[in-house]
């Protein structure tokens, strides 16, 4: 990848997951980053290409952060407590490879854009089914009732983290709910 089109993503990615796609044009992502707009459009069709790509390389940032928290959990506890403190380890800006918490960049994109047929909706499905999938694959037997309340109570966390800012008290309920499904 080219450094300018990396620098472009990046910056992209950044803005867009602070201040919302739809509030940050391809004028500013062109000012922040410095580079100049026919070199932005060498490299993206469009607006909609570039949130695509930003959410791409979000997604790969994640799946790899995930994978590498949950790597080393052998049973449905270890996989509880790993996956909620890692959480809340982003939520507080523990994690930088995640950079500032700023709640789901999907859920969030998704939120912006109401067409759920539209590249950009399937996107978010698509990265919300793989995270699904990667806490399956940890989890020590298969229950699927455990699997749904650890992925709603996932995105429940980081909904009410984001807006309450109670990083502790969310990850402490969700754990607690939790351990009495895993029984």
């Amino acid at each position: 990848m080219s450094k300018k089109r990396d620098l472009l993503l990046s910056t992209a990615l950044e803005l867009f997951y602070r201040h919302g796609i739809n509030s940050i044009g391809i004028n500013e992502v062109i000012k922040v980053s410095g580079v100049a707009k026919k070199t932005l459009y060498s490299h993206f069709n469009s607006k909609e290409d570039l949130v695509l790509r930003a959410l791409e390389k979000r997604h790969l940032t994640f799946m790899q952060w995930l994978e590498a928290k949950l790597e080393n959990t052998t049973n449905n506890s270890e996989l509880i407590d790993t996956l909620f403190h890692s959480l809340k380890g982003w939520f507080d800006g523990d994690e930088p490879e995640l950079g500032h918490f700023n709640g789901c960049f999907f859920i969030n994109t998704s939120a912006e854009f109401h067409d759920a047929k539209s590249e950009i909706s399937s996107y978010c499905s698509f990265h919300k089914a793989q995270v699904r999938q990667l806490i399956q694959s940890k989890l020590s037997e298969d229950s699927e009732d455990l699997l749904n309340a650890i992925c709603l109570l996932k995105e429940g966390a980081i909904t009410t983290a984001y807006m309450t800012g109670a990083s502790s008290e969310v990850i402490e309920n969700s754990v607690k709910i939790l351990r009495r499904l895993e029984c």
